[in-house]
């Protein structure tokens, strides 16, 4: 069941909101009660906490030290190419305890590793990755496109089986960082026959494949429902929400995304509520162990606000030797950078 504490405040806000709304006290208290009810019902205890340390610190999990872990952002895109086997690699190398991948799906339907829905910004083809199968992904070049280039000519879009077993050969921690495709349908052949894409399911394949992962990864998503849908396929999964306040409103540099006023106006509102579902609901009905927020938001406060809930934070893209030092030396909480060897320029 859930507990009290700040739960008094979270249930108080909705009963006074809802009252405000219908006047009235009886259809209050029972819209209350049942979000009470569907939340004690529905939501997903936390994996114990010895095994999200175990993940989320592994250098210092067999002596409890709890030592701050260096995550390469897609492999270390700006030491090589993004997502790829030479990224893992570099990033073992360099000192990473870990790496965070990007789970995307061939339009044939196998798990690889992509950030974007195109294949043009990082490669030396052109189109978009829903309509690309493997062999054809396999022709291009992930090197294309980075500053790096001539020194990873030719490196190849790996599949997610091939970057697992990398990263287990070299005892990398892997933050698995999926899009999307909890369970959507696309097209897989010219019959126009379907298959489903379950992100969820290719990944608990994965753990039931790999046992040791369920103590060296964990889930991450920007969206609840892909975190909510990985729980109810494997609860013993170690998993984390991504979040960046004012994500709808505006771009990561704190530009509007929109002209309109009242677009920005409603989209600014709805970063308002998404924000208070993340604090208050979200975390609690996943059953989360890590928050990763943007490394602006972070503070002393907020680490400590989410650790007496016993969720830990983790803080992305941290790019410069300063911030890193930050993170490592006054706030202890695991960072994502984009760089083991030298400062780069921001990520949003």
């Amino acid at each position: 069941m859930l507990q009290l504490g700040d739960e008094v405040f979270l249930y108080s806000v909705v009963f006074v909101v809802v009252l405000l709304g219908t006047r009235s006290p009886l259809w209050t208290a029972a819209l209350t009660a049942s979000l009470y009810l569907f939340l004690a019902i529905f939501r997903f205890p936390q994996v114990p906490s010895s095994r999200a340390r175990q993940v989320l610190h592994p250098t210092g999990a067999a002596a409890g030290s709890g030592k701050v872990s260096v995550v390469a952002h897609r492999g270390g895109g700006h030491d090589a190419p993004e997502n790829t086997i030479a990224a893992i690699r570099e990033a073992s190398k360099n000192g990473a305890t870990g790496v965070e991948l990007d789970l995307e799906f061939s339009a044939d339907g196998v798990p690889i590793l992509m950030h974007d829905e195109t294949v043009d910004r990082t490669t030396n083809g052109s189109g978009p990755l829903g309509q690309m199968k493997l062999s054809e992904l396999g022709k291009l070049d992930a090197a294309a496109k980075h500053r790096l280039r001539e020194k990873f000519a030719g490196e190849k879009i790996p599949t997610l089986e091939e970057a697992v077993e990398e990263c287990i050969k070299l005892q990398l921690t892997i933050y698995f960082d999926v899009k999307g495709h909890p369970d959507e349908v696309q097209p897989t052949n010219q019959t126009n026959k379907t298959r489903l894409y379950y992100a969820a399911a290719a990944l608990k394949e994965l753990y039931k494949k790999h046992p040791v992962l369920y103590n060296s990864s964990i889930v991450c998503s920007f969206e609840p429902k892909v975190i909510y849908r990985m729980r109810q396929r494997d609860p013993d999964v170690v998993t984390a929400l991504t979040h960046r306040p004012w994500s709808l409103s505006r771009f990561g540099d704190g530009a509007p995304r929109f002209s309109s006023p009242w677009k920005h106006q409603w989209t600014t509102l709805m970063d308002i509520l998404l924000d208070w579902a993340h604090h208050h609901i979200l975390w609690k009905l996943c059953g989360i162990s890590a928050f990763l927020i943007q490394k602006n938001f972070v503070s002393p406060d907020y680490v400590q606000y989410w650790a007496q809930r016993g969720v830990e934070v983790v803080a992305w893209t941290v790019n410069t030797e300063v911030e890193k030092q930050y993170y490592q030396e006054l706030l202890q909480v695991n960072y994502i950078t984009d760089s083991l060897v030298e400062d780069c320029e921001p990520h949003y």
